[in-house]
This record gives C-alpha cells, structure tokens and sequence, in this order.
C-alpha cells in the first residue's frame, strides 16, 4: 500500500518525534498542523530545534499506530539473550568433547599406536 502525503489544500496533523543523540531512539515531541510535507518540515525544524537534535521525524498522524502490551505478547519477545554466549550451557558439551577424547585415546592405545 503506498501512503500518499497530503501537499497543498487542507491543513493535516502532523506528529514530530526527535533524536537527541546518535543511535538513540526517536521519541515525540510535539504535534503540528501544515499543509504539505514541505510546510511540516519546516515547522518542525522551527519549533523542535531549539537544543540542535540529531534528526526529527514528521509523520502525519493518521498513519500511526499503537502497539499494545497485548500485540507484542502475541508477537514473541524481545529477548534475544540467545546472542549472548553466557547463556549457553556448555558444561554437557564439555563432558562429550572430554569423553570422545577418552574414548579416542582408549582406541589408539588398543591399536598399538600409542
């Protein structure tokens, strides 16, 4: 679905979010009534900037959503502790690599080798 911006004709709500710091996430700051994406831009950067943010987001209103506690439980989760090595229980796998060394040793001595 392509969301078209209004330009020119009636105002539009417009809501602002803003970065203060790279990296960092963009949170709202304030809403605005424009005419174009152009106008609201402008806006923005008239009324948002007095601290020099690192980057503002105008998007109309009516194109955003609300994620609910309930929405992001039926999504999964946010965890991904899984990316952590710490997480992994690497005891079980330690004891494996331990035996089959023994294992191999036992094998290499029945052949003579050793």
């Amino acid at each position: 679905m392509d969301i078209e911006p209004a330009d020119g004709g009636d105002e539009t709500a417009w809501t602002v979010f803003r970065q203060d710091r790279a990296g960092g996430y963009h949170t709202e700051c304030g809403e605005l009534d424009a005419t174009g994406v152009a106008e609201a831009k402008q806006a923005a950067l008239d009324t948002f900037t007095d601290d020099d943010p690192h980057s503002l987001w105008v998007v109309e209103t009516e194109y955003i959503g609300e994620v609910t506690a309930d929405d992001v439980n039926f999504g999964g989760t946010t965890n991904k502790s899984y990316r952590f090595a710490q997480t992994y229980n690497v005891d079980p796998a330690a004891q494996e690599v331990e035996a089959s060394e023994s294992e191999q040793i036992e094998a290499e001595k029945q052949r003579g080798e050793m």
